[in-house]
């Protein structure tokens, strides 16, 4: 029982902490409301239209899809490097983990999200 009454103490805690932070953070920041503070910024130009288009998620997921395969170098690089020393466990790993990733390109593939129409 009083694993849970630690645990529960944890959360409190947590909770506490977050909810004074955000409370302290109101209290010191200032507060001056003026027509400029809401427009959006883009690079120190004057905005052009409103900002509520339509945006194609394509685009996004495009994006995700880069960021894991380069995640996936960022991995495979000092793999091939200690390569000798690891031995077959970790080659059978690296095929797996580059197999996972391949089913997934192969699902974005046939989803048809690397079509740049």
């Amino acid at each position: 029982m009083t694993e849970y009454l630690a645990v529960l103490i944890f959360i409190l805690a947590g909770i506490g902490i977050v909810l004074i932070t955000f409370f302290m953070s109101r209290l010191i920041r200032p507060d001056h409301d003026y027509p400029e503070k809401s427009i959006n910024y883009e690079c120190a130009e004057e905005p052009v239209g409103s900002s509520w288009i339509r945006f194609n998620n394509r685009f996004y997921i495009f994006a995700l899809i880069f960021v894991v395969f380069d995640v996936e170098a960022v991995f495979l690089f000092p793999w091939a490097v200690a390569f000798g020393q690891l031995g077959l466990y970790a080659l059978v790993e690296m095929v797996l983990f580059i197999g996972i990733l391949m089913f997934g390109l192969f699902y974005a593939w046939k989803k048809g999200v690397l079509k740049w129409a």
